[in-house]
C-alpha cells in the first residue's frame, strides 16, 4: 500500500464523514431518538464493518432504511427496547452470514438492481428537499436564494474540480470551501448545528434495560427479524453495486456476519441500528476510496467530531452538504437503463419501473421482493411455453421425445402433448432432453403414466438423466 493510497483513502473517508452527520442526524430525529445515538450507531457500524467486512470500500452507518421500520417500537416501548432489538438484530444477522446465505443476492435480477439503485437515487434526492424548510414551512425571500445559491455552487464544484486536478476530493472541496465563505461573508444559512448539537462524551457500555423474559422476547423478535432483513437486503444489495463499480469481488457472508457484529455492539453501547449506506458509498467511492482505511477514517471521525470538533462541524452548512447529496443522486441513478427500457423484453422493462416506484413510495425491502417476484412469475411463465415434443411411430409403437422443463407452469401444457385415447397400445417417452424439475414435474408425470395405464396402454420412460431418474424412484413412481 503507497503513500498516495493511504492519502486518498483518508481524504475520501474524511469527506464521507461530514456527509455521514446530516444523514444519521436526520435518521436518528426520524426515529424519535437522541441523534448522538445516530452519530455513535455510525461510529461502531463503519468502523467494524470496514475493519472486518468482506467489502472494503462500502460505508455502512446509521440508516433511514432500518430507522423507519422502528418508530413505532421507540413510540410504544421505548429507547431501551429499541437497543435490545438492535442487539437481537445483530444475532440473526451473523447467524445469516455464518450460515452463508449472502449468496442468496444472487437471486436478485438485474432489473431488480437497476431499480433499487434508481429509486434510492430519487429517495436521496427527495431527501434533500426537507432542507430547504423551516418548520412545516419552505424557505422564502433571501433564505431561500442563499440557500440555491449555496447548493448550486457546491453542485459545481463537485463537477468541475475533477477537470482541473483530482488530488483532492472534489466534495471535500466543495464542502470546505462553501462552509468558508458562508462564514466569512455572514450569510444567512442553516447549518448543522440548526439540526441539532452534536457535542458528547465517549460512548458507555450497558446492557439494554428490559426484562429478559419471553414478553419482551415477543415484542422486540418481530421488529428485530424486520431490521435485520432490511440492513442485511440494503447491505447485500449495495456490495453488488460496490462490486460492478470497482471490479472487484466482495464476500458476503463475511460481510453479514460484520454487520452482525457492528450492530450488536452498537446497541450496547447505545447505538441505533445501521447497514451500508448507498449514498455514503457512492461519495467514498467517487473520492477514491478503496480500501478499508477510507471506512475506518469516516467511522473515527464520526467519534471525532462528537468528542472535540463540534463547535467547528456544527458551522458546515446545510446547503453544501445537501449539494454533494444531489450530484450523489444523479451519480448514483442508472441513467441509462431509460436509454434501455424499450429496448429489453417489457418485463424486465416492467421490473425496473415497478421497483423504482415502490421503493420511493414504501420501502425497499417491499421493493426488492415485488421485484424478485414479478421477475420470478415472468421467467416461469416464459420457461413454461418452451416445453414442447414430436413422435414417430416405429414398428406398432410410438415413441415422444419430449424437450424442456417439466416445472409447476409447464405441466398442463406437457400434457397436452400426449393423446391417449389415439395412441398405439405401446408408447415409449424419451426423456433426453427432458428435465424434472419439482414435485409438480413429478406428479404430471406419475399421472400421464396411469392415464394411459388405466386404459390397458403400456407406456415407459427412458432416457432420464440420473438426477430425474432419483427423484421419481424417491417419489415411487415406476418409469416403466
Amino acid at each position: 500500500m503507497t503513500f498516495t493510497t493511504l492519502r486518498r483513502d483518508a481524504l475520501a473517508g474524511l469527506t464521507t464523514a461530514f456527509a455521514l452527520v446530516p444523514e444519521c442526524i436526520a435518521f436518528a430525529l426520524v426515529a424519535h431518538l437522541n441523534p448522538l445515538m445516530g452519530l455513535y450507531g455510525a461510529f461502531f457500524i463503519c468502523t467494524i464493518t470496514a475493519l472486518f467486512g468482506g467489502r472494503p470500500g462500502m460505508i455502512s452507518g446509521a440508516a433511514g432504511s432500518m430507522a423507519v421500520v422502528i418508530v413505532a417500537l421507540v413510540v410504544q416501548h421505548g429507547v431501551q427496547y429499541l437497543l435490545a432489538t438492535v442487539v437481537l438484530g445483530g444475532l440473526l444477522m451473523m447467524v445469516f452470514g455464518a450460515l452463508r446465505l449472502g449468496k442468496l443476492i444472487r437471486m436478485v435480477p438485474h432489473p431488480v438492481m437497476l431499480g433499487f439503485v434508481n429509486g434510492l437515487a430519487i429517495v436521496i434526492a427527495l431527501a434533500q428537499l426537507e432542507h430547504f424548510k423551516k418548520g412545516e414551512h419552505w424557505l422564502q425571500g433571501t433564505a431561500l436564494w442563499v440557500m440555491l445559491g449555496l447548493v448550486g455552487l457546491t453542485m459545481v464544484i463537485v463537477w468541475l474540480l475533477p477537470r482541473l486536478t483530482r488530488a483532492v476530493p472534489p466534495a471535500l472541496v466543495a464542502i470546505l470551501g462553501v462552509g468558508v465563505l458562508a462564514y466569512a461573508l455572514e450569510l444567512p444559512t442553516r447549518t448543522l448545528g440548526d439540526m441539532a448539537h452534536i457535542a458528547g462524551g465517549l460512548p458507555q457500555w450497558q446492557l439494554p434495560q428490559v426484562p429478559w423474559t419471553l414478553e419482551t422476547l415477543r415484542i422486540i423478535l418481530p421488529y428485530a427479524v424486520l431490521m435485520a432483513s432490511v440492513g442485511l437486503l440494503e447491505t447485500l444489495l449495495t456490495l453488488n453495486l460496490t462490486d460492478e463499480i470497482t471490479e472487484t469481488r466482495g464476500q458476503p457472508n463475511r460481510e453479514c456476519v460484520a454487520l452482525g457484529v457492528a450492530n450488536l455492539t452498537s446497541g450496547l453501547f447505545g447505538g441505533m441500528g445501521g447497514c451500508a449506506m448507498i449514498g455514503q458509498t457512492m461519495i467514498n467511492l467517487s473520492s477514491g476510496g478503496r480500501g478499508r482505511l477510507s471506512g475506518v477514517v469516516s467511522g473515527i471521525m464520526m467519534l471525532m467530531f462528537i468528542l472535540f470538533l463540534s463547535p467547528w462541524i456544527e458551522r458546515i452548512p446545510l446547503a453544501a452538504l445537501v449539494g454533494v447529496m444531489f450530484v450523489v443522486a444523479q451519480q448514483t441513478f442508472a441513467w441509462g437503463s431509460l436509454r434501455v427500457l424499450g429496448k429489453i423484453p417489457r418485463q424486465d422493462a416492467l421490473v425496473v419501473v415497478a421497483v423504482t416506484l415502490i421503493t420511493v413510495f414504501t420501502d425497499l425491502a417491499t421493493a426488492v421482493l415485488c421485484g424478485v417476484i414479478i421477475a420470478a412469475l415472468s421467467f416461469a411463465w416464459q420457461h413454461a411455453h418452451e416445453i414442447r415434443g414430436e413422435f414417430v411411430d416405429e414398428g406398432g409403437q410410438r415413441r415422444y421425445r419430449v424437450h424442456g422443463t417439466l416445472f409447476f407452469a409447464s405441466t398442463t401444457q406437457f400434457q397436452a402433448l400426449f393423446e391417449p385415447a389415439s395412441d398405439p397400445m405401446s408408447v415409449l417417452v424419451d426423456c433426453t432432453d427432458l428435465r424434472v424439475a419439482d414435485h409438480s414435474g413429478i406428479a404430471a408425470l406419475e399421472a400421464l403414466l396411469t392415464r394411459y395405464r388405466s386404459q390397458g396402454r403400456d407406456m415407459s420412460l427412458t432416457n432420464l438423466s440420473p438426477r430425474c431418474d432419483a427423484l421419481l424412484n424417491r417419489a415411487g413412481v415406476s418409469a416403466s
